[in-house]
This record gives C-alpha cells, structure tokens and sequence, in this order.
C-alpha cells in the first residue's frame, strides 16, 4: 500500500530534554509529511489559559503533571500525529507507555553545553529557575538518565542541522536500515507546473536499502508482478541483489541490459529498449527500474515516459552522480550528436533508492566525479557542506549525500518544470557540457562540471557578481576533491558549442553564476570576450587541443 500520511498512521512522538528540538524538528517533520503538528506543552497551556510557568507558580507542578498525563492519555491513539512531548512527561512509565501505544517515539539527545547555548535567554522555564543555569541544567540531566534510558529509539542532535534530525526521525519511522534517511518530495503549493508535474516521491537513503527494494516498491503504490530493471554491463554486479528482493515482494523482474558509457544515451539505444519491452509484452503499469549511474537513469526514465505513454518509474543509483544529482527531479532524456539532453521529458520517479553501499565498487574517478556535483550543490545553497569540503569533509557519506540531495529537493519542489529558480541547479553546466561535447565526453561529466565551476566562479568575479575570492576557493577545493582545474581545448571550438546548449534563451546563453557561497543568479547577455577569459582560466596551454568530434 502506498505510504500516506492518513490518519490511520502511527503518531511520530518526540521526547527528551529542554532544548533538543522537539518543537523545531516536529514542525519540521509535520511540514515534509502533511501532517498534524501538536505540542502537548502548548496544548496544556491553551486549555488552561494560562502558559506552562504560570501554571507552575498558580498550580504547583503537581498540577500540571496531571494536566500533562491527560494530555498523553489522548494522544495514544494512531492518528498520523507529529507529537512534541515535555522532556518531563516520559518520567511517568504510563505516559511513556501511552506514547509508544499511539506510534514511534523518538528521544532526542544532546550534550548539556549545546542545550544550555540554545537556551541562553529564553524564559519561561520553570525548572530552570535560578542563578547557575548550566548547573541545573546538568542536574535535571542526571536525574533524568534512567527514564531516558528506557526509550529505545533515540537521536543525538548536538551537531545537526534541524533538516538533517528530521530526515533521520523519518528514516526510523519508515522502517529503514540505522542511519536511514527519508526526504520526501512534495510540490510546493502554487509551484509553477506543480499539478501536471505530479511530484510526490520519497528519496529513502540508507545502508543496504537494496535489499529492501520490494517492499519499499509496494509501499510506494507500485503493484507486485512483471518489472524491468535497466542495467549495463559494469553495475549489473548489483542486479542479483536487487532481484532477490523485488521477488520477496512478489515482483517478477526481468534484466535489459544497455551500453555503459555517455555516447550510447542516444535515441538508438532507447529503440533498442522499446523493441525489448515489446517482446517481453511489458504493460502499464509495470515499472521500469534504473539501476546504475546518471546515463542509465537518463535514459532508462525517458523509456519509462514514452513506452505505453508512460509506465511507472524507479531510480535506483549507483553512482556518487546519479545519488546527488540525477536520480532526483524527474528530469530525462537521450543526447544528439548536436548536444546532450537535447530530446527528453520530465518524469518523476514513483521512489529512488539510494545505497551507499553500492557505491563500494564505484572506480575511484567515477567517485571523485560525483564529488562535481556535490561541491556544486554547497555552491547553490548549503554554505556549511562548502566548508566542510573546504576543510576535513563531511561527516560521513550519508550526510554529504543527504545535505545534496536537499538542496535539490528543495529547488525542485519550489519549480518542478525548471521554469525559475531550478535552473540554479545548472551551475557550471553550460562550460562543463560544451567541454564533455568537445572531448567526445573523453571528459567524465563530473570532471567537466568541475571545470564548469570554476569557470563559472571566474566569470562571476570579473563580471563584479561575487568576492574575488571565490573563483581560487573553488578552485582550491576542486583540487582537494581530486579533479582537474584546468583541460587542453579550443577555446573558439568550446565557445561555439556552448550556443547549442538547451538552457540558452532564445539566441542569449544563460549563466548560472554563484554570488557568493549559497547565493547564485541567472545572468543573460554575457559579453562574448567575458566568457572566453573565463574559458582561458581553465585552458592548459601546454599542448594542441585534440581534435572535436562535433567539426567545430
């Protein structure tokens, strides 16, 4: 059955001490999921009239324990709830209990510094009263160890983003492998296109998420029978993994295997595709899974959009690329001879999955290559992945994946169609594809992107657009990432291919260039000699530029 949030789902509760994020990351939560948001400590206070402290001083804390049992009391019937509950109402075993009876409970952890800077001048904190806070503070935390204790799911969120809690108490409520992660994809209300778009996915990320493909498929509405995994050559190592779970779900797939590599995304290949299907009798409503990097999601989704006029569609990446970038948006399509992606459709995946761990046998350059794609998402709007890619890296693989994949969600969901604002998302593409055109894609996208980047930055800066600085920090951190920062090329060949880019408007190129770090703009009528200096910038004049295999 499809996930919902009806009211016949279980309430997600969350507990623990002053300052956590109980409100902050269930509001959050209730927002990503349509849900019903309730705060038991302000539903107290709305039923008395009165706010919690003066309930403390008219009633004595007696008083409101009482009103706090009720309160519990009312919320243990399943009813698709997203729950704040006072870090004091678990300290009775039949408050915790009827918590857990109504769904998930969740405490949420943190370190007593963190809690008392998040509490530093906020009042109306009765048990907090007193001259030495942080010595309260610490006290109440001992005291309260035990009860804790006895809650068997619980989150640290000390040093996480009030996004990222909220991601990983989704993840625990739908079940996923420890770390999980859900993220759902929803279209914003009034976003240009959002009704004909359809978008309401999730993207689950988690280890070992590949053995759970059948079940997270029916959960997503996709009904158990005949399927189509879209593979090639090089990840189909995956496939028998993958295929032993969709039979657990009662799925019966069948492999089609494609050319691995950038030149076979091409509308033979997808002829290809659609003769096969035709033999195997695929219908509608029989999903198509891609399993493997961003070529085979492209293309694999652009068969799924017109085979039958549409069938369901399943993103299942297993490259660093495709995790961050192109499993997510529903945006596919084949290249031409004249230009990548220059024929393709908007098609939303019914779910992706994402497995870290796949990406064990990624090669070392297709990692660094996905790495492209997520330095240009810090760039676009997550300042603190930039700097975390600037210094020692991200946490682990999951957050950095995590904290890409966010900040195109969000994008997408604000402009599903890519009619404003989403075309953010193709900073130091409009270089990076001329560059992979010209190398007869010789160069990996990642790679090109990267290159992209800079370029992108390099112009940004001579144009007065961003701090001077930002073209050699990007630089530096392309570098630090292992890819290249500079290419032998044409620089007048480059330029010519760059006008056959698909985001130009009308005859005009558009650029995407950052204005800073989290901030970037579209800019049109660039001066052609601007845009050569850029491409100057990342030239390695040691050698003649090979041959282009597009005759410029």
């Amino acid at each position: 059955m499809k996930m919902t949030e009806s009211g016949t789902q279980k309430n997600i509760v969350l507990t623990g001490f002053m300052g956590t994020g109980k409100s902050t990351v269930g509001k959050e939560i209730a927002a990503r999921l349509a849900r019903q948001f309730i705060d038991l400590d302000e539903l107290i206070a709305q039923r008395a009239g009165k706010s919690i402290a003066e309930i403390f001083a008219t009633e004595g804390e007696a008083a409101f324990r009482e009103r706090e049992s009720a309160a519990c009391q009312e919320v243990k019937v399943p009813a698709g709830l997203v729950v704040a509950a006072g870090g004091g109402a678990v300290l009775d075993a039949r408050n915790a209990a009827a918590l857990g009876e109504g769904g998930l409970v969740v405490c949420l952890d943190a370190d007593a510094g963190t809690i008392t800077r998040r509490l530093a001048g906020q009042d109306g904190r009765p048990l907090l009263s007193g001259p030495d806070r942080p010595a309260r503070i610490g006290a109440l935390l001992a005291q309260r160890t035990g009860a804790y204790a006895a809650i068997a799911r619980h989150l640290d969120t000390s040093s996480l983003s009030v996004a990222a809690a909220a991601e990983i108490v989704m993840g625990m409520a739908a079940g996923l492998p420890e770390g999980g992660r859900r993220i759902p994809v929803r279209a914003s209300e009034g976003a240009p296109g959002a009704a004909a778009a359809g978008i309401s996915y999730d993207v689950l990320l988690a280890d070992g998420l590949l053995g759970q493909a059948g079940k997270r498929l029916a959960e997503a509405g996709l009904r158990p029978g005949p399927c189509a995994i879209v593979t090639n050559p090089v990840v189909r190592r995956h496939a028998p993994r993958l295929i032993a779970a969709l039979g657990e779900a009662a799925f019966e797939p069948r492999v089609f295997e494609i050319p691995d590599g950038e030149t076979y995304k091409t509308l033979a290949t997808a002829e290809g595709l659609y003769r096969q299907f035709a033999e195997a009798r695929l219908a509608r409503g029989e999903p198509v899974l891609a399993l493997g990097g961003g070529v085979t999601g492209d293309l694999a989704g652009f068969v799924a959009a017109t085979w039958l006029r549409g069938v369901p569609f399943v993103q299942v990446p297993t490259s660093l690329l495709a995790m961050v970038d192109a499993s997510v948006g529903g945006k596919v399509g084949v290249d031409l001879p004249d230009g990548k992606n220059l024929v393709g459709a908007f098609k939303q995946p019914a779910v992706v999955l994402v497995d870290p761990t796949v990406l064990a046998t990624l090669p070392g350059p297709e990692f660094r290559s996905g790495l492209a794609e997520v330095l240009k998402s810090a760039i676009v709007g997550a300042p603190a992945l930039f700097e975390q890619l600037a210094a020692e890296g991200p946490a682990s693989l999951v957050s950095m994946i995590a904290d890409a994949v966010r900040v195109k969600v969000r994008l997408v969901e604000r402009d599903p169609l890519e009619a404003g604002d989403r075309a953010w998302l193709n900073l130091g593409h409009t270089f990076g594809h001329a560059l992979e055109l010209f190398s007869g894609f010789a160069l990996r996208h990642g790679e090109a992107v990267a290159l992209g980047l800079i370029a992108a930055a390099e112009l940004s800066a001579r144009l007065g657009h961003c701090p001077p600085s930002l073209p050699e920090r990007t630089r530096s951190i392309v570098a630090r990432l292992g890819l290249p920062t500079c290419y032998t090329f044409d620089v007048e060949r480059v330029q010519a291919l760059m006008g056959t880019d698909k985001k130009r408007a009308g005859r005009s190129l558009r650029f995407v260039l950052p204005r800073g770090v989290g901030e970037v703009s579209l800019v049109q009528n660039v001066a052609a000699e601007a845009v050569e200096e850029a491409l100057r910038s990342i030239r390695r004049p040691d050698r003649e530029p090979p041959p282009s295999i597009a005759g410029f």
